[in-house]
């Protein structure tokens, strides 16, 4: 298991699990332009499901499933409480700079206007699942260096999200334990970082990353958002 500040125990998934078909149906009334491209199909590949209220009622898989979720743009706020079947679904709005208004006890959560991958798979995480990650992950298979002490060695990263990874080392990995990290990114230059050993799948460790520097996150960001689409 791999802690985070924020959310608590996250599970190492393996890119099979990561890539799986949707999971979870969520309902989705707002345009196209209230998403940041690309979005929605991205979640689809992290097992969230997006779709129109029209396509869910059309689609052969999902149209005997009920939504678990709603996303809904604040101008059409009033539109989804005068639906009956859906009175009682969660709602996660999407909103203007002024935040979230209305919604009563249904409202989870808010995002800004246009909502991005990362903000929106957070919310997602935390609403629908039992053990919620920070970020989107996916396998990888790089080299790396790891450093301690002053002493240096070789590893192979496993998988890898804007918030961590799985290492695999040439020496033990003592749990608790902060390491320097470093490792190149297909054309996302190299990345340094302070890392922290937090949990085992062995033989493999979990490290989250405690110093990226913003560049570095975002080159993360990027190339996670880009093999997923590629996938």
């Amino acid at each position: 298991m791999v802690a985070s500040a924020d959310t608590g125990p996250m599970p190492y998934a393996t890119r099979d699990e990561e890539l799986a078909p949707p999971r979870h149906l969520v309902l989705v009334y707002a345009r196209a332009h209230a998403f940041v491209p690309l979005t929605r199909t991205i979640l689809s590949r992290l097992g969230y499901a997006l779709l129109d209220p029209e396509d869910w009622r059309e689609s052969p898989y999902w149209a005997e499933r009920e939504p678990e979720l709603l996303v809904v743009d604040e101008s059409r706020l009033a539109e989804v409480e005068a639906i009956g079947p859906q009175a009682k679904v969660p709602i996660l709005m999407l909103t203007g700079r002024r935040g979230a208004s209305g919604g009563g006890s249904r409202l989870l959560g808010a995002v800004h206007k246009p909502a991005g991958l990362h903000e929106l798979y957070r919310l997602l995480e935390e609403a629908l699942e039992d053990t919620p990650r920070a970020a989107p992950r996916v396998g990888v298979d790089f080299p790396a260096q790891l450093k301690r002490d002053g002493r240096e060695w070789p590893g192979e990263l496993l998988s890898l999200s804007e918030s961590g990874c799985l290492v695999r080392s040439s020496e033990p990995l003592p749990l608790g334990s902060a390491f320097e990290l470093s490792f190149e990114l297909p054309d996302g230059g190299r990345i340094d970082t302070r890392a922290a050993s937090t949990y085992q799948l062995l033989p493999d460790t979990g490290l989250v990353f405690e110093a990226t520097p913003a560049a570095g996150r975002q080159a993360i960001a990027q190339f996670v958002e880009h093999s997923l689409l590629l996938a």
